[in-house]
């Protein structure tokens, strides 16, 4: 049990020390100070145009009040509903694997970390179905140094730049065509040296899945959530990001059971 809280305490140093080189400064008996000029929002705001599969239904808000009361006061209150699968979210283990925990059992240690970010957007530029490699894995070492421990690893494709164009973005805005998907995602290759060869806590990519569109059989998503890892879509400004030295966040709603879910996803520059 000592060993165990010694552990736990050392993370939670440890993300402390990255929160702070991040932009986070304090003094003794003063107020913590943020830089905001280094926070980079990565998560698209879920309205009428957020994207989700072609099976699901979209975004719903409703208002129930919104306006003055009898007793003169402004008051305001809505109701949502919403597939735990779209816009910014989280893929909790669960969604693909029979004992794989659920959103709500999901460490925020799996969700903070330094960001590895890949780019393979020019060949994604020519190629909607390109995939991020092994090569794009071993080009981006070469030229940063080996993934980092306890990193979340993003794969930036540019698709970014399509959103909220649901044709471009998604390769199709046909309800149900599961069939027109055109997207770059991870390749499974890829996917498996991370998960062999290096201590990355989380993957993420700016597309609406972790496999590519015309994926059939899902084999990323097999793959890294059947490792009881979580994974993370539809990320916004990944373009902002630099390959390395940023710090992200990826902190998903606690939905009890959940397969997946809305996420608010960030990043503090270093």
């Amino acid at each position: 049990m000592i060993g165990i809280v010694k552990s736990a305490t050392i993370a939670i140093v440890l993300v402390a020390l990255g929160i702070a080189r991040a932009g986070f400064t304090a003094e003794a008996n003063s107020p913590v100070k943020i830089d905001t000029a280094k926070i980079i929002d990565l998560t698209y705001s879920f309205d009428a145009r957020t994207i989700y599969w072609p099976t699901e239904k979209g975004f719903v808000h409703q208002f129930e009040k919104n306006g003055d009361t009898p007793e003169h006061y402004f008051y305001a209150s809505a109701n949502y509903a919403a597939p735990e699968h779209g816009g910014t979210h989280t893929d909790a283990p669960r969604h693909f694997n029979r004992r794989g925990i659920t959103l709500d059992q999901v460490p925020l240690t799996d969700c903070i970390g330094p960001a590895a970010v890949i780019d393979f957007s020019a060949r994604a530029a020519r190629d909607p179905d390109a995939m991020l490699s092994v090569d794009d894995i071993e080009a981006y070492e070469a030229a940063n140094g080996r993934i980092p421990d306890g990193a979340i690893v993003v794969a930036r494709s540019g698709w970014g730049k399509y959103w909220p164009d649901k044709k471009r973005y998604m390769g199709t805005d046909k309800p149900g065509d599961v069939a027109g998907l055109r997207f770059p995602g991870y390749s499974a290759a890829a996917v498996d040296f991370i998960l062999k060869n290096r201590q990355v806590v989380a993957i993420a990519i700016d597309t609406a899945s972790m496999d590519p569109g015309n994926s059939k059989d899902f084999p990323v998503h097999r793959i890294w959530l059947g490792a009881n890892k979580p994974g993370f879509e539809n990320l916004a400004n990944a373009e902002k990001l630099p390959a390395r030295g940023a710090t992200i966040f990826c902190i998903p709603m606690k939905i009890g059971s959940g397969t997946g879910g809305p996420t608010r996803i960030f990043a503090m520059m270093p």
